[in-house]
């Protein structure tokens, strides 16, 4: 049997992408506590107080029962805090988080020079291209 050529595999090759760019952005993340998805998810709150958990979700593409998970460990460590607005439910920033946005702005602007750094600015805007043009396909 010939060894399997997984460079022709789409999963293979995305998942390989994916790690290294995953450890970048943890590294940058990890500096202020946070995971890159909780950042984000902070980002988003900071920016759009009353935010609801299902415009998150769709917004960071991760389910609903997962948005819950990370909303109720952020609302522990007091970056978020939920209110109930009528029917819904919005999410707000707590003075904490915005007292955490410089720090988020810092690290996410760090994230493309440590990309360009590392694939070239060309070759970073093109993947991006590509994966967000697969990802709305993929919808």
């Amino acid at each position: 049997m010939t060894e399997p050529n997984f460079d022709k595999c789409l999963y293979f090759t995305v998942s390989k992408l994916n790690r290294t760019i995953t450890r970048i952005a943890e590294e940058e993340f990890s500096r202020i506590g946070l995971s890159p998805t909780y950042a984000f998810l902070l980002m988003l709150v900071n920016s759009t107080p009353g935010i609801t958990p299902t415009e998150l979700s769709e917004k960071l593409f991760v389910t609903p029962s997962t948005i819950t998970r990370f909303l109720d460990k952020l609302e522990g460590k007091g970056l978020v805090r939920r209110k109930g607005e009528g029917k819904r439910i919005c999410v707000h920033p707590t003075e904490a988080s915005a007292a955490m946005q410089a720090k988020l702005d810092d690290a996410w602007d760090a994230l493309c020079p440590r990309y360009f750094e590392l694939f070239g600015e060309e070759m970073c805007r093109e993947l991006s291209n590509v994966a967000k043009a697969a990802a709305e396909k993929a919808k």
